[in-house]
């Protein structure tokens, strides 16, 4: 299973810029069975949880998948500015500067099980930044499901660092 979702995620080279491989996940989400089967793998690798939160933007897309597969409710982490109503934000540090995730302030029941998902696992800079803020707002957070992980960034170490069990269905 893992070599046929492995083989909808296309290689750019040189995007966004040159020396830059970029992983392109728009081939597996416009392939019905490869989106389908995504979704299924992602299910089995989840462990219990009440809620899941998808971070902006491709993270909506997958958490959906998996809340609609699971019967479950979805909350939704965004870029400063762009929900409706009282938020709480959290802060974090980029090679390059700063940015800021947020969250509606009363979109997490204290105590609730939150599985973060999100497209892609890097660096893991956006993912412990949601893991902070997600727990900011009361729930607990103990496990993160990513379609790929680039593995030489070193991302899963720092989400272990805080706690936080992450899998992902492709390694490269």
């Amino acid at each position: 299973m893992t070599e046929f979702i492995a083989s909808h995620i296309r290689a750019v080279p040189d995007f966004p810029k040159p020396g830059i491989l970029f992983r392109d996940l728009a081939p597996l989400l416009a392939s019905a069975e490869a989106f389908q089967a995504t979704t299924a793998a992602l299910t089995a690798l989840a462990g219990p949880f009440d809620l899941i939160a998808g971070i902006e933007a491709r993270g909506f897309l997958f958490g959906a998948a998996l809340a609609q597969a699971t019967r479950r409710g979805m909350v939704i982490v965004r870029k400063p500015g762009k929900l409706p109503g009282a938020t709480i934000g959290h802060d974090y540090a980029l090679e390059y500067g700063t940015d800021r995730l947020e969250l509606l302030a009363d979109a997490v029941p204290a105590g609730s099980r939150v599985l973060l998902v999100d497209d892609v696992l890097a660096t893991g800079g956006t993912a412990e930044a949601a893991v902070h803020l997600l727990r900011k707002a009361g729930a607990e957070v103990s496990q993160a499901l990513f379609v790929l992980e680039l593995v030489a960034l070193g991302g899963a170490a720092r989400l272990a660092a805080q706690q936080v069990g992450p899998a992902a269905l492709v390694r490269l």
